[in-house]
């Protein structure tokens, strides 16, 4: 189980770079995002919820984190990513600006929690 968790920890990092660069691009250039965009960001949103699930199983297995500042990071990762769903304006531009923001700070925070690991 460890070991998903840390093959899930490189899938999103991945994935949250990959899809916060094309939803910049798509807001720099086109102003809204096309089904890709939107597919890669649904996509990072749900290895981030995944990557928590595996957490939670480890946990319960009674494998714990050496730093609690793991746990911290992997909490506001996933505050990051429901964040816009809360509080994101209507227009479209601007919402796509949100999640591109919050799924490119997801990344920065799996990072953090991957080195506390």
């Amino acid at each position: 189980m460890l070991t998903v968790h840390h093959a899930l920890a490189f899938l999103v990092l991945g994935v949250c770079l990959l899809a916060g660069a094309l939803a910049l691009v798509a807001y720099r250039t086109r102003g809204s995002a096309g089904a890709l965009v939107s597919h890669v960001l649904a996509l990072a949103q749900t290895l981030i919820v995944a990557q928590v699930a595996v957490g939670l199983l480890l946990l319960a297995d009674h494998r714990r984190a050496d730093k609690g500042a793991h746990y911290m990071y992997g909490s506001l990762a996933v505050l990051a990513v429901a964040w816009p769903w809360l509080y994101a304006p209507p227009d479209a531009r601007r919402r796509l600006a949100w999640f591109a923001g919050a799924t490119l700070l997801a990344a920065v925070l799996a990072a953090r929690a991957y080195v506390t690991a």
